[in-house]
């Protein structure tokens, strides 16, 4: 494009969107506005600063007394189940003594994330210092939301990174302006999630603060992980934390353009009072999190002694576009720690990933590994079309299953909407309260009676026939609760209590690349919440244990800042490979393998469809190498199989490309975007 023309379009979509900029006095007379109007009160004079007692707490005093210099000692626990992560959460907050810092992509204004702004502002109130940084393009845009924050406690911080146009609250002339003129920053985004109590014991995984990501969502929910830390490397969480916060791009929240208006139009607002949409499961979950039976059973009793601990966590600077020999040039730290454990892998990889959209790199990587004489066998659970919540890059990796397949070796596992043995509370599924007419035993039964936590299962949960479980009764709840709730959600929808529907939940969100109707998940063919596939877990030969916030793609390569924990430890490295193997069961996913060879013309179809592959834009061919199947267990079938077993197309029934879609015009769309949509693959 011409370089005026560029620069008048800019112009014209800027005005279009409502860009003022304040002047520099402006700005200053917006931050003072926000800082005189903070509270100085603190409740609290204690040493402590009346911080609640916890087990977790006392936990990662053990690991600090334990440590040498040259031998640190860490206790380290999987957050499989979406609510106690937020139970988890919420008594870190509670027991904090000097300092939180929260570090997030999405940060919402439902039901758990305002939970956990009230916490914050408790424990600022309490004396603790308090830091929130929120990435700007998928956290809170409300501006009155943003400005009481701004305004409520001097401990209480909030900054915003990477503001386009130095704005909180976009529109989609701001996108549209933002591709004419920062495209590529505009899409580096800060996609670490990262919790840090004391410099003493952390959160890290792929959890936002959204109800997607604590099971509370009525229609769709996440299943995700995270890795509580406690021990001495919290304090290179805390430093990676630093770093960020002290960044140029990251802005406090009273000095962008919209936010700072709203200070000077109308003062500081008021945070209203949180208008909870389940108050009962509110209650549930903070009475939970102050009950050191119920913390200590929970994540106590489930934490394992690691010594070989790290935080591996890309900065700021990877932002920044050096020039090849400058000393900054090229400094992905994620990555490559992630590379260097997949190609020493030695007898298996096991990879989790929502978005299964490999780069070119990461395909040299698994390649040349299958070129070993004996090349370890790689495992990869993933989304489903029907789980994904992102189908434009479902399509775009369903482009390449073939290659996936044939050449990289993979054995593909596709997560399905409606799993039945998941790590999930299901009467948090039920749209309504109705769910108060189940049995209303605990959460530890439901998931196989145990309180050893996550990764119980319900009994007769194997490969054949189980018997009903707690789970599969709350299950049939929510199919047949869903139908008689949905006008009524609908109508509270209208009436505003609801979250607001018009953001997309998806960490894509909001894409200028497709509609909303394009970036949600698409309709299925069976009523009830459902669920999709968010955790970011890798586990090498049994032994190294990675949970973190790299999704293994292009994006998080390229263009976001991601984090993780590395953990060399066989026992918890075979805790993380069962919490994913048992993603994987026939329950859970279905299996990705080759199609039956036709009659005739096999060899023909092969070399088309591979043609048409390689194609950097069409993808013509319509039959596809590979198709989903679903295990049949019988007498002769009596545990799931792997794809390459004689005996697979005996256990297996093929049940289309896209089971449980309702596919309809959106197949046209899935083929639209596989056929043409290519060249986006670095961008998605």
């Amino acid at each position: 494009m011409n370089p005026l023309l560029r620069w008048m379009l800019l112009a014209a979509l800027l005005l279009l969107g409502g860009c003022a900029s304040l002047s520099t006095a402006e700005r200053e007379r917006a931050a003072g506005i926000a800082v005189q109007a903070r509270s100085q009160q603190v409740d609290c004079q204690q040493a402590d600063r009346c911080a609640e007692d916890s087990p977790l707490r006392a936990l990662a005093g053990r690991a600090f007394s334990q440590s040498r210099p040259d031998r640190p000692q860490h206790f380290a626990t999987i957050l499989d189940q979406g609510e106690d992560a937020l139970v988890a959460r919420l008594n870190l907050l509670r027991s904090a003594t000097r300092s939180i810092d929260l570090q997030t992509y999405i940060f919402d204004k439902d039901d758990s994330a305002r939970l956990v702004i009230d916490e914050l502002l408790a424990a600022s109130r309490r004396g603790v210092k308090v830091r929130l940084l929120i990435d700007q393009l998928s956290a809170i845009s409300d501006l009155q939301i943003l400005g009481a924050l701004a305004s409520a406690h001097q401990n209480f911080e909030l900054r915003v990174y990477n503001p386009t146009f130095g704005k909180a609250r976009l529109n989609y002339f701001d996108y549209a302006g933002s591709v004419l003129c920062c495209f590529r920053r505009f899409n580096q985004r800060m996609h670490n999630k990262l919790l840090v109590v004391d410099d003493a014991i952390g959160v890290v995984g792929g959890r936002n603060y959204q109800d997607d990501y604590y099971d509370w969502d009525a229609e769709y929910n996440f299943r995700d992980r995270d890795v509580l830390l406690a021990g001495p490397e919290a304090r290179v969480m805390a430093a990676n934390f630093e770093a960020f916060w002290n960044a140029p791009r990251s802005i406090p929240a009273e000095r962008l353009n919209d936010v700072g208006r709203t200070l000077l139009d109308s003062g500081p607002p008021v945070l209203e009072p949180a208008q909870y949409r389940r108050p009962e499961r509110v209650e549930r979950v903070s009475r939970e999190a102050s009950d050191p039976d119920y913390v200590g059973r929970m994540f106590v009793d489930t934490a394992l002694p690691v010594s070989s601990v790290r935080y591996v966590a890309d900065l700021p600077r990877k932002h920044r576009r050096e020039r090849a020999g400058h000393p900054e040039y090229g400094q992905h730290i994620t990555e490559p720690q992630l590379d260097r454990l997949i190609k020493g892998a030695r007898q298996e990889v096991l990879l989790q990933t929502p978005y299964l959209v490999l780069s070119k790199p990461a395909r040299e990587l698994f390649r040349d590994l299958r070129k070993r004489e004996q090349p370890p066998k790689v495992l990869v659970s993933t989304n489903s079309l029907a789980a994904t919540d992102n189908p434009i890059v479902y399509a775009l990796s369903y482009k390449y299953k073939r290659r996936n397949l044939r050449e990289l070796g993979f054995n593909i596992f596709e997560y399905k909407p409606f799993p039945l043995d998941a790590p999930v509370d299901y009467r948090n599924l039920l749209p309504d309260p109705i769910g108060r007419g189940i049995d209303d035993e605990r959460r530890g039964s439901m998931l196989g009676g145990s309180a050893a936590g996550s990764n119980a299962r319900p009994p007769g949960s194997g490969a054949g026939t189980a018997p009903e479980t707690g789970n599969h009764r709350a299950m049939r709840l929510t199919a047949s609760a869903y139908d008689n709730a949905r006008a009524r959600r609908r109508a509270a929808a209208a009436n505003g209590s609801e979250v607001e529907r018009d953001l997309l939940r998806t960490e894509t969100r909001p894409s200028f690349l497709g509609s909303k109707a394009v970036n949600r998940p698409l309709p299925v063919t069976r009523s009830g919440a459902r669920m999709g596939l968010h955790a970011k877990s890798l586990v090498v030969d049994r032994r190294i244990a990675v949970i973190g916030t790299h999704n293994f793609d292009p994006r998080s390569e390229n263009y976001n800042t991601e984090g993780a924990v590395i953990i060399d430890d066989p026992v918890f490295a075979a805790r993380l490979a069962d919490s994913i193997l048992r993603d994987i069961e026939p329950q859970n996913s279905w299996t990705v393998a080759p199609r039956a060879k036709p009659v005739v013309l096999s060899g023909l179809n092969y070399s088309m469809g591979k043609a048409s592959e390689a194609l950097p834009i069409l993808d013509f061919w319509p039959w596809r190498y590979a198709t989903v199947y679903e295990f049949q267990p019988g007498p002769d079938c009596p545990a799931p199989l792997p794809r390459q077993d004689p005996g697979f197309s005996a256990c297996y029934q093929p049940v289309g490309d896209f089971p449980e879609v309702n596919v309809g015009p959106k197949w046209l769309l899935v083929r639209m975007l596989t056929a043409f949509g290519a060249g986006l693959v670095p961008i998605l």
